[in-house]
C-alpha cells in the first residue's frame, strides 16, 4: 500500500510516543521507508535507539547537530520524505504548528516541507477540549494539514473521553489516503448530507433538524480510502470533512443539480435529509402581517426525490446507490419498503424519534438494509458508522472490479 513511498516521522512527547514504534513497524510492513525525529520531550518516552533499530534508519533529534547539518540539511530532510506524519500531535506541537514556529528540529521540519503533514493529536481530554486546541486545530485545518483521530477511551491520566491516539493501523490507513493510496483509489463517489432550506420568504424557510454530521463523517471515511468524494452539502452545522470536494447548495433542487453535475461516479450515498416540499412560488419580499390579522396559506408543493432518480437512471448510474431512511415508527419495515421504492442497492434506516438523541446527536444506530437481508449494528458514534459503511463500500466496489 506505501511501497516505495518515504515517511518522516515525527514523534512528540507524551506517553502516546510508544505507539510510534508500532507505527514505523507497521509503516514498513506496507512497504514504506520511514525516517523517524524524536523532540527532547518524545525522548523521554522512547528512546532514539529503539526508533532506530526499527526504522533501520537514523533517528534525528537536534537542529543544530553540524555534522548532520553538513550530511543533510533540515530542509532537504523535510522534503525528501513523500509525507510527514506527527504521532503523537501534542498540544505544544500542535500550538507550534499553528503560530508557526520553529525553535527545534521537528517545528522547523514541519516549516520547511513542501509536503502534506498528517497530524494524529494525542492529549489529555481538558486540553483536547480547550479552546485555544479547538482555534490551533481550525487553523491547521485550513492550512491543509492532514488528522488522524483522536479517539475516545481511557486515558493514562485515569480520565476518559477524547484525546487518545489513534491506533497505529489508523495512521497508517490515513497515510495512505494522505498520499493518493487506498482500496478506493482511482474511485470517485458522491455524498449528499445535511438539511436542506426551502425558502418561504427571504427571511424564513422550511427545514429540519439534521446536523449533517453523518453524512460528513462518511464523506471523510471514504476519502481516507483513497477515494475522490463529492461532498453536496445542504446548511449543515458540522465541520465539513476532510479530503473531499466540498460542493454547498440550498435547495432540493440545487442539491439534484449537483449531484447531476459531480456524475459520473462509482458509488453514490444519500445521507442528506432533503425537505420533501417546497413552497409554490417563495415571495421575493418578506411577508408582513396585515393590519386584518389572519395566517398567510402556502401552497406546498413536492421536492425532486434525488434519491429514486439516481438509482432509476437509465444510463450513466452509480454501480451502489446508498439510500438512507430517517424513521420514527416501524423502522425496519418503513426502510425496506423504501428501497424497494426508490429502486436504490442498499438503505441505512435509523431511528430519529425524539427519545434517541440521534437527530441533530453524535451517536447512530442503524440496520443495513440490502438484497440479501439486514445487519443492525450497536449503537455507535457517527465517525465509527462511517468508518464501518466506508469499508462496506470499499468491499462491495472491489469485489466486482
Amino acid at each position: 500500500m506505501l511501497a516505495g513511498r518515504r515517511i518522516l516521522l515525527i514523534i512528540g512527547g507524551g506517553i502516546a510516543a510508544y505507539k510510534a514504534l508500532d507505527l514505523i513497524r507497521r509503516l514498513k510492513e506496507q512497504g514504506a521507508a520511514v525516517t523517524p525525529v524524536l523532540t527532547r520531550a518524545a525522548q523521554e518516552f522512547v528512546t532514539p535507539l529503539s526508533a532506530s533499530a526499527l526504522a533501520g534508519e537514523k533517528v534525528y533529534t537536534d537542529l543544530f547537530d553540524l555534522t548532520d547539518e553538513a550530511e543533510m540539511g533540515h530542509i532537504e530532510l523535510s522534503r525528501a520524505a513523500d509525507l510527514l506524519v506527527v504521532a503523537p500531535a501534542t498540544a505544544d506541537l500542535m500550538a507550534k504548528m499553528a503560530g508557526g514556529h520553529a525553535d527545534d528540529l521537528a517545528s522547523t521540519l514541519l516549516m520547511a516541507t513542501d509536503k502534506r503533514v498528517l497530524i494524529a493529536p494525542a492529549m489529555n481530554v481538558r486540553m483536547w477540549e480547550h479552546p485555544a486546541t479547538a482555534r490551533n486545530l481550525a487553523t491547521l485545518l485550513a492550512d491543509g494539514v492532514l488528522t488522524v483521530g483522536p479517539n475516545e477511551g481511557d486515558m493514562a491520566c485515569g480520565e476518559f473521553g477524547f484525546g487518545r491516539m489513534a491506533e497505529p493501523a489508523e495512521i497508517v490507513a490515513a497515510a495512505a489516503a494522505g498520499l493518493g493510496e487506498g482500496p478506493l483509489k482511482g474511485r470517485h463517489l458522491i455524498v449528499t448530507s445535511g438539511p436542506t432550506h426551502e425558502p418561504i420568504d427571504p427571511v424564513r424557510f422550511i427545514a429540519n433538524r439534521s446536523s449533517g454530521a453523518q453524512g460528513a463523517a462518511i464523506a471523510e471515511a471514504l476519502a481516507n480510502l483513497g477515494a475522490r468524494v463529492s461532498f453536496v452539502t445542504g446548511p449543515a452545522e458540522a465541520a465539513m470533512p476532510r479530503g473531499a470536494t466540498v460542493i454547498r447548495v440550498e435547495t432540493a433542487q440545487e442539491m439534484l443539480d449537483a449531484v447531476t453535475a459531480a456524475l459520473p461516479a462509482d458509488a453514490a450515498v444519500f445521507a442528506a435529509a432533503v425537505a420533501d416540499w417546497r413552497v409554490d412560488g417563495a415571495q421575493a419580499g418578506k411577508i408582513k402581517k396585515t393590519a386584518k390579522g389572519g395566517v398567510p396559506e402556502l401552497r406546498l408543493v413536492e421536492n425532486p426525490d434525488i434519491l429514486a432518480t439516481v438509482a432509476r437512471m437509465p444510463t450513466g448510474r452509480p454501480a451502489l446507490v446508498v439510500g438512507f431512511a430517517a424513521e420514527t415508527d416501524d423502522v425496519i419495515a418503513n426502510a425496506t419498503a423504501k428501497r424497494a421504492r426508490k429502486g436504490c442497492d442498499w438503505i441505512v434506516a435509523n431511528d430519529v424519534s425524539a427519545g434517541t438523541g440521534i437527530m441533530g446527536g453524535t451517536e447512530n444506530a442503524v440496520t443495513l438494509i440490502h438484497a440479501e437481508g439486514s445487519e443492525t449494528w450497536p449503537r455507535l458514534s457517527k465517525a465509527e458508522v462511517g468508518r464501518r459503511l466506508a469499508a462496506r463500500i470499499a468491499a462491495h466496489l472491489t469485489a466486482g472490479a
